[in-house]
Order: C-alpha cells, then sequence, then structure tokens
C-alpha cells in the first residue's frame, strides 16, 4: 500500500465517491492499458493525447481512484464506481501528490543532475546505498517533470533513501523537480554541451543544474565536480563537498589503471576501490558515490561490494561479446562531445587489443556550435585507433578531420548507418574492440544487435 483514498482527500479536498469507505491505494499509474490493481489513474494531457479520453479502459484495469481535470465532464458511469479528486491541472496535481507523498514517507533524498554520467551515477549511488537502506531509485531516466513525480510515487511506504535522477533542456526545469524532491543530498556529476542549443553556453547550462540547490534541505550537502571551472563560485561553500583528479578537491582520485574489464583508483580516503566500469571518467562518478556512501555511514567494504554487484541501465557503456569473440561496447544511449571523447580516450587506454575500431555518430542540439564541437571530437582519435566509421550528417566533420591528419588510417563516413555493417565484417574478431557512440535519434544499438554474438 502507498496511501489510502482518505489520505488522498487531504491532498484534494474537491473529491467524490464513497469516502466513507476507505480503500488502500496500492500503485499510481498515467498509463490506461496497464494492469494496476487498486490503482490511482492520473489522466496527463499532452499534444497529441489526453488521458481524460481513456478514463474507463484504466477502470476496467484496476483503477479504483482518478484525478480529474474538473473543466472536464466525468463519464456518467463511473460517478459511482470510482473515487474521483478534482483539480485544475493533472500534471501540476501528479507533482503535488508526489511531494505530499514524499514528505509522509520522508526518505533521505539524494538528487542527481549533470551534463554527462548522471544515469550511471545514479545507478552507483542507489547500490551503495541499497547496503545499508531501503531504497527505491529511478528506474531507467524517469527524469523529468512527470517521470520524476512517477518515481517518487512508486516508492513503498517504508523506504529509507530516495535517489532521484534530475535531467533538464531548460531553464527552471530542474528547480521544479528540486523543490518537488526536496534533497537531502545533491549531486552535479559534470558541465558538458548537452542541450547548449537551447541554454545558449555552457555557463549557462552551469546556471541551470546549479538550480538543483532550489529544494536542496537546510543542512543538505552538494557534491559536484571540483574540476570544473564552471562550478568554481560554490567549491569553498561549506555545505559543499567537491571531488575530482585535481589535489584541491575534498575528495580526490589518482593512481588510476584500466584494464579490459574494471578500473581501479585510490581515493584521499586512503582506501583503493575497484569498479566494473572503464575510464577516468567513471572513477569520477564512482567517487560522488564515495562520497555519499560516506555521509550515511556505509563503510568502505559496503562500498566495494556495491561496486562489485554493480547493475546499470543499459546502453551505458556497455560490455558485450559480439560474432567470433568481437569486444563490444555499447554506449550508444546517448551522447556529448564531451562523452563521446570521454568514451575515445577510455578505448585508448585499454590494453590487449590488436585493433580498435570507433563507430560514432551525430551528436544533436548543439546548434551553431555543431561543426566545431564535432571537429573537437576528432582531436582525441590518434593512430591507435585502427579504424573510424562515421554516420548521419554533422559526423561527417569527424572522419574528415581524422583522415587529413592520419592517412594511413581507415576511415569512412555513411549516411545511412546499416551501410557500416559490411565495413565491419573484417574487425568481428576477438582480439579487437568495437565502440559504438552517437546520440540517441541515432540508435546505434541496432547496428549491435546485427552483430551480437547469438
Amino acid at each position: 500500500m502507498l496511501f489510502t483514498t482518505n489520505w488522498l482527500t487531504t491532498v484534494f479536498t474537491d473529491c467524490s465517491g464513497d469516502q466513507g469507505n476507505e480503500k488502500e491505494i496500492k500503485s499510481v499509474t498515467i498509463d490506461s492499458r496497464q494492469k494496476s490493481e487498486d490503482a490511482l489513474f492520473i489522466p496527463i494531457i499532452g499534444e497529441n493525447f489526453d488521458g481524460h479520453d481513456f478514463v474507463e479502459q484504466a477502470y476496467q484495469n484496476g483503477a479504483i481512484a482518478i484525478l480529474w481535470d474538473r473543466k472536464r465532464k466525468l463519464p456518467e458511469q463511473l460517478t459511482s464506481k470510482v473515487y474521483v479528486y478534482y483539480v485544475d491541472d493533472t500534471t501540476s496535481a501528479l507533482q503535488e501528490l508526489a511531494s505530499c507523498y514524499r514528505d509522509k514517507v520522508n526518505p533521505i533524498v539524494i538528487g542527481v543532475t549533470g551534463s554527462n554520467g548522471k544515469t550511471t551515477t545514479k545507478d552507483i549511488v542507489a547500490s551503495i546505498a541499497k547496503q545499508k537502506y531501503r531504497t527505491h531509485y529511478t528506474n531507467g531516466n524517469f527524469n523529468n517533470e512527470i517521470g520524476l513525480p512517477l518515481t517518487v510515487l512508486a516508492m513503498e511506504a517504508n523506504t529509507e533513501v530516495l535517489v532521484l535522477e534530475m535531467g533538464m533542456s531548460s531553464f527552471g526545469e530542474i528547480e521544479l523537480l528540486s523543490k518537488l524532491a526536496k534533497p537531502d543530498y545533491a549531486i552535479i556529476t559534470n558541465i558538458g554541451e548537452s542541450h547548449i542549443e537551447f541554454l545558449g553556453s555552457r555557463e549557462g547550462i552551469a546556471k541551470a543544474k546549479l538550480e538543483i540547490t532550489s529544494g536542496l534541505s537546510k543542512n543538505g550537502k552538494l557534491i559536484v565536480d571540483g574540476d570544473e571551472p564552471l562550478l568554481a563560485s560554490v567549491h569553498h561553500e561549506d555545505h559543499v563537498v567537491t571531488a575530482g583528479f585535481e589535489s584541491t578537491n575534498d575528495f580526490v582520485i589518482s593512481s588510476i589503471e584500466i584494464n579490459r574489464r574494471e578500473t581501479t583508483f585510490v581515493g584521499s580516503d586512503g582506501n583503493t576501490y575497484s569498479i566494473p566500469l572503464l575510464g577516468n571518467h567513471h572513477a569520477k562518478n564512482a567517487s560522488y558515490g564515495i562520497v555519499i556512501g560516506a555521509l550515511l555511514g556505509i563503510s568502505f567494504d559496503q562500498i566495494q561490494a556495491a561496486f562489485h554487484g554493480l547493475t546499470l541501465t543499459g546502453m551505458r557503456f556497455e560490455l558485450l561479446t559480439g560474432r567470433h569473440g568481437v569486444s563490444i561496447i555499447n554506449d550508444a544511449y546517448n551522447a556529448s562531445p564531451t562523452s563521446m571523447k570521454a568514451a575515445i580516450q577510455v578505448v585508448n587506454q585499454i590494453p590487449d587489443f590488436k585493433e580498435k575500431v570507433l563507430v560514432l555518430g551525430d551528436i544533436y542540439e548543439l546548434g551553431s556550435e555543431s561543426k566545431s564541437m564535432h571537429e573537437a571530437v576528432a582531436e582525441v582519435i590518434d593512430n591507435s585507433i585502427t579504424a573510424l566509421f562515421t554516420v548521419g550528417e554533422d559526423s561527417k566533420v569527424i572522419s574528415d578531420v581524422v583522415q587529413l591528419k592520419y592517412p594511413m588510417l581507415v576511415v569512412a563516413h555513411f549516411h545511412q548507418k546499416e551501410d557500416v555493417l559490411e565495413a565491419l565484417q573484417p574487425y568481428l574478431k576477438q582480439d579487437a574492440l568495437l565502440l559504438f557512440k552517437a546520440s540517441r535519434g541515432m540508435k546505434l544499438e541496432s547496428l549491435i544487435e546485427a552483430i551480437k554474438a547469438n
């Protein structure tokens, strides 16, 4: 049980139904097709749909209560069947309900945002918190104005720690989520270029990410990338903990070693950590989790156990085996110039592969800076790479620059991603490593599916 119909009346006082007959609400849904026993259905209005049109289906699938836009007429056949709570706007009501439920359960709340690495960091933090506390966390990337409230409303009533990923594409969105979630701890993983088309500059992105402090509790802590100059304005504030590679950080990462399956590093707490992720950037993501773990009283042994048992959301530097034993890095979920360069640098560092192949697609939402930012990706590609294949439109700049710089490399650009498959055939073998990286809209995972081991 999440809450009862009677408790709902304390949030939404304009209601109908047999309120004298209290019922338990076991789940909250916005999908009328979902089978949900004793559910509260919230009909969201989108650009091309209106959930109010499907309320009968929601009832048939187990909804016993609904939120309802009071400007609309409720179907008469439902007036005596469900508990109805009338609101001015169902999306705003979803957010209000989530905020009230968050206060009712009153867990320790950890908010995670950043241009890159926020989903991985969320997974790391949740894995660490689970070592000691009953923990609920964002599923996938349910991190926007609808996904985050649904995440809150999916936590069990005995939850002790709630880990919430917070995404955005414009100003004000993180502020809304932070004020809803009221985090006790907030993490900003880094400042990259994602959504620069809408936010104007990296300075604008930093300002938007810092909105996560809008709802931070009075004695809350903000954990940030201490190597990022655009966050320097908060580095020395009393409630801020910095983590990174520079010696001025509160938590310093050093002695990094990368092999085929893991990254090890030493923390300034004197401990050596091992994570089943590859790259310096993942060591930094792990450091945020280590800082949170220390603040929550979680021991080194528990943190290391969390790293060993880490389960990540899919397509984020996922190591796979393909046909004929080829090694594949599936990092196809999304991309920014910063994250693409980081992924390439990891490939450069991984030892023991005779051939290394990059399959890179377009990076979206870069606006007028798209060409220069794609060119910047080429800066980290050198002749330790065997072949480079780019796919799409703007990514052609990468292959053009690399071909001029390293004429002996195998370099080709393709407008249709399916055409890459033939070019990959000579590299499907045991001593080769393939990296796939692009923005979400490129859907490079379809290429991975075509060459994965059966």
